[in-house]
């Protein structure tokens, strides 16, 4: 799924439900993946905790792909 670049920033919730949908399609839950509630005006996102195995899975795919 392509991102297009827009001046609209996108939302917490928007970026969280983008982010997941792409890290299933490689297999990968972040299960603390969330918006921070607590900066509600910065639109930050709270990846959480993950084990070591599925850190390394997330690099894996990271180094497989590329964002333009």
């Amino acid at each position: 799924m392509a991102i297009k670049q827009t001046n609209v920033k996108p939302t917490a919730d928007e970026a969280v439900a983008q982010l997941q949908e792409a890290l299933a399609g490689a297999g990968i839950v972040l299960p603390s993946l969330d918006r921070d509630f607590a900066s509600p005006y910065l639109s930050l996102v709270e990846l959480g905790r993950v084990r070591a195995d599925v850190a390394m899975k997330l690099a894996e795919v990271v180094r497989r792909g590329s964002v333009s």
